[in-house]
């Protein structure tokens, strides 16, 4: 069994993407082999990243208990699914300082991204690819991609269109069989 992260990548207090984790989470209960959970950044309270270390160096001992919890939660996971919102045509800079905070947790794991965005979050989708990879992270080929404009009601309500489903459940498969893969090696 794997244990994959649902990864919140908003902090703002008016955000739709605890919505769009919720769905991703209702439907990982269709994938056998994983348990799925919702690791929301905002629950971290991680400021800028400020740290001594750079987290390659700091062998996964950090200044700052935030940031020791962050390290644990990341380290335990086999897996993630990123739902980000697309800020400027890239990621939110909360998303990216959570991720510039760790090193190693990261490295050899499996993610897969779902998007959402006024053009569907492809952008900030190509982003996070960049980004995980620099951190060892395994991106995997589908990805969900959302409409602020169809699937949100006055950008609020998420309701996703039904055409979408077939396409998170695929991202979802392909998370657990590449975090299976991976966890061998990490063994």
């Amino acid at each position: 069994m794997v244990k994959i992260g649902i990864v919140t990548g908003s902090t703002r207090d008016s955000r739709v993407n605890g919505q769009v984790a919720e769905y991703i989470l209702e439907k990982s209960k269709e994938v056998e082999g994983a348990n799925f959970e919702i690791v929301d950044i905002k629950d971290y309270d991680l400021p800028l990243f400020n740290e001594a270390m750079p987290p390659a160096m700091a062998n996964k001992q950090y200044d700052k208990e935030a940031n020791n919890k962050w390290s644990q939660k990341v380290d335990s996971l086999d897996g993630f699914v990123f739902v980000t919102p697309e800020y400027n045509k890239a990621v939110s800079p909360s998303l990216k300082n959570a991720i510039d905070y760790l090193g190693p947790e990261w490295g050899n794991k499996a993610a897969g991204i779902v998007g959402y965005g006024s053009t569907l979050g492809v952008a900030a989708t190509l982003n996070l690819r960049t980004i995980l990879s620099n951190a060892n992270v395994a991106t995997v080929g589908p990805f969900g991609a959302f409409s602020l404009f169809t699937d949100f009601e006055e950008m609020s309500t998420f309701r996703p269109a039904e055409v979408h489903n077939a396409t998170v459940q695929a991202v979802l498969d392909t998370v657990v069989s590449w975090s299976k893969g991976l966890k061998s090696i990490r063994a």
